[in-house]
């Protein structure tokens, strides 16, 4: 698809390697990589492909260069099948700065469904080599806050909905606490297109960072939006992990390339995880245990357990 070969196209160009096979539709590539040099780098998936989706594959790449590095993302910041860009600011980023690293990640402009037409920069400079981490302990959760969008041509009224319905869906579970969804309306030079949505976070005292988030479509009701996420964030709370089942595979990469052992909890394993685990053990000297916790029977957690290869940017 669009997103998947401007992601191809990005890392070829960030190490000046060479990609054989690199059309839409293509069923196979032949991939040779260069030295990763940094620089300044553009990504168009011209559609409303996930600007999130291109950063994932080129983050563990540039972490490696030999400079800093500026990624110039167009596409979708809020899509279907994806990170929502929220997302990956409010939860991604916090979290996996603690493997020693910073990036810093500028929405320009946000891109919906179909048209995209979004744009994220994303700096970064290089590290020797990434930390282990150890996620293991969850924590009570201490606040919970969000932000219910709307975008073009959509009234301030949506997101008040979807923030509201959230709100009493998460109260049902939660009574004592403080929700501080707020509802927004982005400036109309920094949106392109109509769009709306909402993501919620639940913050614990050990500062693990879990999420639900939904969309909204044509045709869908602004309330069924607001539970949808908030249905999922009590999910991912349910299970007792210190990760939701959106971060738990985008974690995976960058617990192989770190020197040391990482431990993560985390509720059910996904495909996603299954399919990140299987080939980065096939690419590196990484080696994985995943273990089911019997503490709580009524709880399906498990640990995430890995031997990172201890990669080293031989540039440094």
């Amino acid at each position: 698809r669009p997103q998947h070969l401007s992601g191809l196209e990005i890392i070829r160009d960030l190490c000046e390697g060479k990609l054989e096979g690199g059309e839409i539709g293509s069923t196979e590539i032949t991939f040779t990589p260069g030295k990763i040099k940094g620089g300044t780098h553009i990504a168009d998936t011209k559609t409303a492909g996930s600007v999130c989706l291109l950063m994932q594959v080129a983050m563990p790449c540039v972490l490696f260069a030999a400079s800093p590095s500026e990624l110039r993302l167009k596409g979708g910041t809020n899509a279907e099948m994806a990170p929502q860009i929220d997302y990956t600011v409010m939860v991604f980023k916090p979290i996996v700065e603690k493997f020693n690293f910073t990036f810093n990640c500028d929405i320009k402009k946000r891109g919906y469904y179909p048209q995209g037409g979004g744009e994220v920069v994303v700096q970064m400079s290089p590290v020797k080599e990434l930390s282990p981490i150890n996620l293991t302990e969850r924590g009570a959760v201490t606040k919970i806050h969000g932000r219910a969008f709307v975008a073009g041509a959509l009234p301030i009224k949506l997101a008040k909905d979807m923030a509201a319905a959230a709100v009493r869906c998460i109260r049902k579970e939660i009574r004592d606490l403080y929700i501080n969804i707020q509802p927004v309306r982005e400036p109309d030079d920094q949106a392109f297109g109509t769009g709306s949505g909402i993501i919620i976070v639940a913050e614990t005292s050990t500062g693990c960072l879990l999420a639900g988030s939904s969309l909204g479509k044509r045709g869908k009701n602004s309330d069924k939006v607001g539970i949808e996420a908030a249905e999922i964030l009590l999910r991912n709370l349910k299970h007792g992990g210190t990760v939701d089942d959106s971060l738990q595979d985008q974690l995976i990469i960058f617990m192989a390339l770190a020197k040391g052992l990482s431990r993560v909890k985390s509720g059910p394993i996904t495909l996603h995880t299954q399919t990140a685990i299987h080939f980065a053990e096939q690419l590196t000297k990484a080696k994985f245990t995943v273990t089911k916790l019997e503490e709580d029977p009524s709880k399906d957690t498990y640990i995430i357990e890995c031997q990172g290869m201890g990669m080293i940017n031989p540039n440094l």
